[in-house]
Parts: C-alpha cells; sequence; structure tokens
C-alpha cells in the first residue's frame, strides 16, 4: 500500500524504484448509460478530463547517482529519490539563493543566484544554474550554466555548456573549464573548451582560449590567443625530435690532440 500522491517509491522485497502509477492495476471498465447523470455539465467534465489527462502524462528524466554513478529514470515531479544501486539519497530539489550561502549543495535540480545572493560554498553541484549574483564558490553543472551577471566572479566555474547572455558584462578570475560555450555579451577571462566556442554578433571576448574550434559572427570582437587542439606540448614528446634534429644537424668537427712539449734543461 502506498499513498495515493505518491509518484516513486521502492520495493520492499527487491529494492528496485518504480512508478506506483503504473504498477497499480487498472479498474474494470464499467458500461455508462445514457440516462444516467454524472452531477456536473458536459463542458466541466470534458475540461476536467483534459487537465486530469495533462497531468497523468507525466515526463521523466534520467539522472546520474552523486555516488555510484548508477543512472536511473525519474519523474519530473518527483522532489527526491534514492538510488537502486547504493541506495544513497539523491536530490532533486531546484535552489533559489537570495542571501549570502556557503553550504553544500548536491542535487539534480537548478541553482539560482539571484541579483542579491553571494554563493561561496565550496562545492555545489546541479543540473543546471542562472547566476545574476555574486559566485565566489566552486560550481558543477552537468548541463547548462547561464551567465545574466555584470561584475567580477572569483569563483570557479565548470559545466558542459555556458551561455554568457546579451546584457551580461563578467570577468572571470580563474580559468573556464566547459564543453562548448556561447557569448552574446562581454566576457574576460581563459577559456578551456572541449568543444566550440561561439561568439554571436553581439558578444565579446577577451582572453585566451583553447578549444577544438571557434566561430565569430560578424561584428563579434575576439581579442586573445587562440590555441585550436591540445593546449601545449610535454617535454616527453618534445625530447625525442629535438634529440633527432641535434644529431642530424651536428657537424662533424674532427679532433686532435696537441702532444706535449720536450723537456729542456
Amino acid at each position: 500500500m502506498e499513498y495515493a500522491a505518491a509518484k516513486s517509491t521502492m520495493c520492499r522485497q527487491c529494492g528496485r524504484h518504480y512508478a506506483p502509477a503504473a504498477a497499480a492495476p487498472k479498474p474494470a471498465a464499467k458500461l455508462r448509460l445514457k440516462t444516467e447523470s454524472s452531477g456536473a455539465p458536459a463542458g466541466d467534465v470534458s475540461v476536467f478530463r483534459k487537465v486530469e489527462g495533462f497531468w497523468g502524462r507525466q515526463r521523466s528524466s534520467l539522472i546520474e547517482c552523486f555516488e555510484c554513478k548508477a543512472k536511473q529514470e525519474v519523474s519530473s515531479a518527483a522532489s527526491s529519490t534514492i538510488c537502486p544501486a547504493c541506495s544513497a539519497h539523491i536530490d532533486l530539489q531546484d535552489y533559489k539563493i537570495t542571501t549570502s550561502f556557503s553550504r553544500t549543495i548536491r542535487t539534480h535540480g537548478e541553482v539560482h543566484i539571484t541579483a542579491k545572493g553571494d554563493l561561496s560554498s565550496n562545492m555545489v553541484m546541479c543540473r543546471s544554474a542562472l547566476i545574476e549574483g555574486k559566485l565566489r564558490g566552486n560550481l558543477h553543472c552537468s548541463e547548462t550554466a547561464t551567465i545574466d551577471f555584470a561584475g567580477k566572479i572569483p569563483g570557479r566555474l565548470t559545466a558542459s555548456h555556458v551561455l554568457v547572455e546579451r546584457r551580461a558584462d563578467v570577468q572571470f578570475f580563474r580559468r573556464l573549464h566547459v564543453k562548448s560555450v556561447e557569448i552574446r555579451g562581454r566576457m574576460c577571462g581563459e577559456i578551456v573548451a572541449e568543444g566550440v566556442v561561439v561568439i554571436h554578433k553581439t558578444g565579446s571576448l577577451d582572453g585566451d582560449v583553447t578549444a577544438r574550434a571557434i566561430s565569430v559572427e560578424k561584428g563579434g570582437v575576439f581579442f586573445g590567443q587562440l590555441i585550436i587542439g591540445r593546449r601545449e606540448l610535454t617535454q616527453g614528446e618534445l625530447l625525442p625530435a629535438t634529440s633527432a634534429m641535434v644529431e642530424k644537424c651536428a657537424p662533424e668537427v674532427p679532433i686532435t690532440v696537441t702532444p706535449p712539449l720536450p723537456a729542456t734543461s
């Protein structure tokens, strides 16, 4: 037996996660005569059925456990769940930071730093983030981090995708590690991207970039050093080529030995 409004639960015998609505037995179909009255107008019944059908079609998302990295599918209406592999608690709530905040957050929801918010936590992990205030801590987003802030960001930000909005004018003190970046406003800082860096016609980037590719639209501004591919060669990669080149180009100089002078009395 489960609560009627429950969105997810676990089997008491095997520990697997499932939705109670999907496992509940369907009621037997009942024939209804035209002469029966439902107690409500026909128009109200149709609207009620539409709303009921809308809530019945719940969307689901695939999440990953923070501890064992096991993946599972959960309902979008759930606020928390339990990992079926290691039984760890997984937070799915959204957080809105309106004042100074320094606690640890690990959630698969969204973290919103408002204009008056100040995030100084050492570890914040979330699915997506909206930064409109101060970021002085460490923030990691598994999906998109949207920046709509004017000022300096001394904190560390890592994300799959970073979007700098058109009204943003941000300066990063630390290196920005991302998979891709999309710049519509002004940004100053160093970027290390695994994918592509896109600067739109209203965007401006001042800083060094290491990426697989870069795209600058007509009207966009980029000022800095650009490295396409690997950031730098290691000393181990340079040693064989350097030694071979030295052996090839070194001239053969004969070595002469001067005989000792005879002793005189």
